[in-house]
């Protein structure tokens, strides 16, 4: 789904996001409430200059309007993979988005991750899977690493990891294998505002990633790891 069929179907005409290449911005009204709604389109890569962008909408939020809640719009193929940015720094600039939405919501600002068309690799990891909640579209695709990659990195075959995607989902992409794990907490069925409506009520500081992978039966023992390591703490 594109993204200006994404926020007609959110927020009607009350909505003033625009597209400035690739870059999403403005702000929305739902249920009374004005949220404030940055991502990217056009399956954009995540570079230097695209993380600082979406950052500054993050500072702008806290900075001016305390509490309001923030729609993350996802579509990107990743980090951008080019020795520009690499000499830029978009590591550290991609971090700094990171902690923006880590800071948004330790100041109480509910923040919401969509996936509405591609989620890829690093561009992914440093916004949706930051927020309080990263929800999905069914027909959305999401992978942080396709089993080629995952081969050349773990020396592992292509053949074995693609018999092992079939019944473990964290080596398949899709949206309900990262529904399985817990990395989205939600599949937007048909109705695109009542999906927002219930992920800005359940949107809270519990991080329940864990415990909702183990239990849908997708991430069995990440749950008590996490346990143990707080007992020890």
């Amino acid at each position: 789904m594109i993204w200006t069929d994404v926020v007609a179907q959110l927020f009607g005409a009350e909505h003033d996001v625009h597209a400035d290449g690739d870059f999403l911005s403005g702000t929305a009204r739902f249920d009374g409430q004005t949220l404030a709604v940055v991502g990217s389109t056009h399956h954009a890569p995540i570079g230097f200059e695209m993380a600082l962008r979406q950052a500054r909408v993050l500072l702008d939020t806290i900075a001016k309007h305390p509490g309001r809640a923030v729609l993350l719009l996802i579509d990107t193929q990743g980090q951008q993979l080019r020795r520009h940015d690499e000499l830029l720094g978009i590591n550290r600039a991609m971090a700094h988005l990171g902690c923006c939405i880590d800071l948004a919501r330790r100041q109480g600002h509910r923040v919401i991750g969509l996936v509405y068309d591609q989620a890829l690799s690093g561009g992914f990891i440093t916004s949706g899977l930051i927020a309080d909640a990263c929800d999905a579209l069914p027909e959305a695709e999401i992978r942080v690493m396709r089993i080629p990659a995952m081969a050349r990195v773990t020396k592992l075959s292509e053949d074995f990891l693609t018999r092992l995607s079939l019944t473990s989902p964290v080596f398949a992409p899709g949206v309900q294998n990262y529904w399985r794990m817990g990395g989205v907490r939600a599949v937007w069925q048909g109705d695109l505002p009542a999906g927002l409506r219930d992920a800005l009520a359940q949107a809270g500081s519990d991080d329940r990633r864990a415990l909702d992978g183990r239990a849908r039966g997708g991430r069995l023992l990440a749950a008590d790891v996490v346990a143990q390591v707080l007992a020890a703490a």
